[in-house]
């Protein structure tokens, strides 16, 4: 074949040429017995002419035969198109090709949806789409995405090689820590009744490369999870994964705003502020109701603790007597809100434990709301005054412990902003970009149900230097290295400065933790080893790759940004993935698979 041209290269100064393209047929029109074929590669789209005054009939009737997504290769002679008939939407619609000769290199079947109307396209079944999903990444917007994910992913390791990094591959038969997420197991055939597990993250190998001298590691790393999937989230997925020796917070920041500056000028020819705006954790509670806000609107959360410590409202002054908080949100302009809106609010609040939810109405200059009659004239003159109420207004309250009021604020929070952006009461920009860190996160959370501390974000996560005494005194009290990066509401990734010395993360292992000593030594002993021969200060990050493209592309599905993505149930519909395996190689494994049990 010779193809000398793609779609998208001809351009008025090619007139008169001999070309070839090759492609797919996008669409063909029959107008007065000229055949006119859009042909489309990867690059786009140029308009072919079959007229039978110029073509022997063989070839005429071919073209007249041919079904959509066929793929052929046409050789003509490039001409201006006539007055009047440009065709402005594709780059190439000043010239078209006079058809000379057509070679069908692969006739389509009838398809099962269309590719070449985005508007239909776009509305046909999703798992239909990835059943055919060598169709569905023909569509434009497909390619779009993959080509801004290939550009990016080169960015990012031009970028990296610029800073000094060495792109470095980790295993990915790892073994179960099974500290973290669920895990996907690999039974060994050489090894009977041990499996491998698939890596959750590099973090551990890349911890192993600073104790071995690499000083700057990166990678786009394929990690897996086996957890029940939404649409930020695949049973496998890309991160940027990144670790720094000798380094403070300060670097990690300099370092990802950097990152994130070039990838948005590369991807969508923006400049990004930077230094981003920092904020701690307990602020982002305390305003947001999130650790992940997004700050492009208002709608903040303000409190009342101290108003209403003894207030004639037995459900405020009793949350604040038991050591709780009482917290309120102006949903501005949602007065209006339907009795299903106020039970969708009402639902979620007791989705954290609450009985219920609080509010008030103001509506014809009035408070509507039983509650109203317990509060005195100073506690609703705060009201007013924190929460600058009026008419129109709905104001929200949530009365229980600090953590678990400011989450059901956060979550109605981001339903009223949804509400209001409908309703044309709010405006939340698409194409603005509001970055931030998160920062100071608890090192360790308390699970009740086991009556004991976990890490808020893994093990291996440093307390701040001045609370390590306070690890084993008052753990509660503990601030983690921990950072997040948040846009516009999405956390794209977190990282922490690690525990580099073997006493303090066996403290942590151990005492805090409690974990016991041999499992502490059959999961992580090869690490503890490993610091006692020289661990430098360490620390990194990992961005969601898959998560940063969908911003990107403006989906708010990653099925949207990955090649062959999984369904919400975990299925790839074009392969039929998970599929049943033959006996012998499951005697192989030296498993036997039992039938599951009816619920």
């Amino acid at each position: 074949m010779k193809r000398t041209h793609h779609c998208n290269e001809l351009r008025s100064h090619d007139d008169g040429q001999t070309v070839t393209l090759a492609g797919w047929v996008h669409s063909s029109r029959d107008l007065g017995g000229v055949i006119f074929i859009d042909v489309r590669d990867r690059e786009g789209r140029t308009q072919t002419v079959f007229d039978p005054s110029s073509l022997p009939k063989e070839t005429f009737d071919r073209a007249a035969a041919l079904r959509g997504e066929s793929v052929i290769l046409v050789t003509g002679k490039v001409r201006r198109r006539p007055e009047g008939t440009n065709n402005p939407k594709i780059a190439s619609g000043e010239v078209e090709v006079a058809a000379q000769e057509l070679e069908i290199l692969n006739q389509a079947d009838v398809l099962p949806f269309p590719v070449d109307d985005p508007e239909v396209a776009s509305k046909v079944n999703e798992e239909l789409r990835l059943q055919h999903r060598y169709l569905d990444l023909r569509r434009p917007e497909m390619v779009r995405n993959l080509r801004l994910r290939s550009k990016v992913a080169t960015a990012t390791r031009v970028y990296f090689d610029e800073q000094g990094f060495l792109e470095i591959e980790t295993p990915i038969l790892f073994k179960s820590t099974p500290e973290g997420a669920r895990e996907f197991l690999v039974p060994s055939r050489l090894h009977p009744g041990k499996c491998y597990a698939l890596p959750q993250s590099p973090q551990q190998f890349k911890q192993i490369l600073m104790v071995a001298g690499v000083e700057r590691y990166f990678q786009l790393a394929k990690c897996f999870r086996d957890e029940d999937l939404r649409a930020d989230r695949q049973l496998e997925f890309t991160q940027i994964d990144l670790e720094m020796s000798f380094i403070e917070r300060e670097d990690i920041y300099n370092l990802v705003e950097g990152l994130l500056k070039r990838v948005w000028k590369t991807a969508l020819d923006i400049d990004i502020p930077t230094p981003f705006e920092r904020i701690t954790f307990e602020e982002a509670l305390n305003r947001y109701g999130i650790d992940k806000p997004d700050t492009r609107f208002g709608l903040e959360l303000a409190d009342f603790t101290e108003e209403f410590r003894s207030s004639g409202f037995k459900v405020f002054n009793s949350a604040v007597a038991n050591g709780g908080v009482v917290k309120a949100i102006n949903a501005k302009g949602m007065a209006c809100a339907t009795q299903g809106q106020i039970e969708a609010m009402t639902e979620c609040a007791k989705s954290f434990g609450a009985k219920g939810l609080a509010y008030i109405k103001v509506e014809n200059g009035e408070w509507k709301s039983p509650i109203v009659k317990f509060f005195t004239d100073a506690e609703k003159a705060a009201l007013a005054r924190k929460l600058s109420i009026e008419e129109g207004d709905l104001v929200l309250f949530a009365a229980d412990q600090w953590l678990t009021a400011c989450e059901i604020l956060g979550k109605i929070r981001l339903y009223c902003a949804e509400v209001l952006v409908t309703q044309g009461k709010l405006a939340v920009p698409g194409d603005r970009f509001d970055f931030l860190w998160v920062v100071d996160f608890p090192l360790l959370s308390f699970d009740k149900e086991q009556n004991r501390w976990y890490s808020s974000h893994h093990p291996f996560t440093a307390p701040v230097a001045e609370d390590v005494p306070l690890l084993t005194s008052d753990p509660r009290k503990v601030r983690g290295q921990h950072y997040d990066v948040v846009v516009n509401g999405v956390e794209l990734g977190g990282g922490s400065i690690r525990i580099h010395q073997p006493e303090v993360q066996k403290v942590v292992f151990e005492q805090v933790l409690q974990i016991p000593p041999e499992t502490v030594k059959a999961r992580f002993g090869y690490m503890l080893e490993a610091f006692r021969y020289g661990c430098p200060p360490h620390g990194g990050i990992a961005l969601g790759f898959d998560r940063l493209i969908a911003i990107l592309c403006g989906t708010p599905s990653i099925r949207d940004v990955i090649a062959f993505p999984k369904t919400a149930k975990g299925t790839d519909l074009m392969t039929d993935s998970p599929a049943v395996v033959e006996p012998k190689q499951l005697r192989d494994l030296h498993i036997e698979l039992k039938a599951a049990k009816k619920p």
